[in-house]
């Protein structure tokens, strides 16, 4: 056994950049809290999306309404939607209060909780627990429940830090959209094998 992983410090709202491709990459290597009940879970984020103001593929493009509203809030708030009926994916907001834009958090690679998680996934593979949005928010018990939460205040989710600078970090077009597809707004931990998504662009 390895020496206990200390646990992150909060990140505050100002450290958060404004720009949604700025903070989706500032977010590589930050990590992501959730309390529970039976305890504390979470991960370092590896993958991110950006959606920015005015993107066609984003879901604040058409505007504001009940499902979006958490998406015009102020940076670091969290958005959760169900995709397709089936998946909760989790985005953080960006911009400044008001404008519609935010980053998908795509996968983790789990540090704590992972006890939890594999109950939460009903898997045992470390490296499938939280690869891919849908994954990430099954392991940690994330659905509307949580949507508008600040992640910038201790809870039931945030973001954190644990001063460790992100390795290497790529870039490629975002995955699964048909609208503005080859915007290169993916940004991703290069060799980690906790990354989803197919190998042409983890490179």
């Amino acid at each position: 056994m390895g020496p206990p992983v200390a646990r992150p410090r909060l990140l505050k709202r100002a450290e958060l950049p404004v720009d949604t491709a700025e903070l989706a990459r500032f977010l590589i290597g930050k990590m992501l809290v959730r309390t529970l009940a039976e305890g504390g879970a979470g991960g370092r984020i590896v993958e991110t999306e950006a959606y920015s103001i005015g993107d066609p593929a984003g879901h604040a493009y058409r505007g504001m309404t009940p499902r979006n509203r958490a998406l015009f809030l102020e940076r670091g708030h969290a958005y959760v939607y169900l995709a397709y009926g089936v998946s909760f994916m989790l985005n953080v907001s960006s911009e400044i209060p008001g404008v519609g834009a935010g980053v998908l958090i795509r996968a983790i690679e789990p540090t704590s909780g992972v006890t939890i998680m594999e109950r939460n996934r009903g898997v045992e593979v470390v490296r499938d627990l939280a690869r891919g949005p849908g994954r990430l928010c099954e392991a940690l018990g994330i659905d509307r429940r949580l949507d508008g939460v600040d992640l910038c205040q201790a809870g039931p989710l945030w973001l954190g830090s644990d001063g460790q600078a992100a390795d290497e970090i790529g870039r490629s077009k975002r995955i699964g959209i048909t609208r503005a597809a080859d915007s290169p707004l993916r940004f991703y931990i290069r060799g980690s094998r906790f990354v989803s998504g197919p190998q042409a662009l983890n490179r």
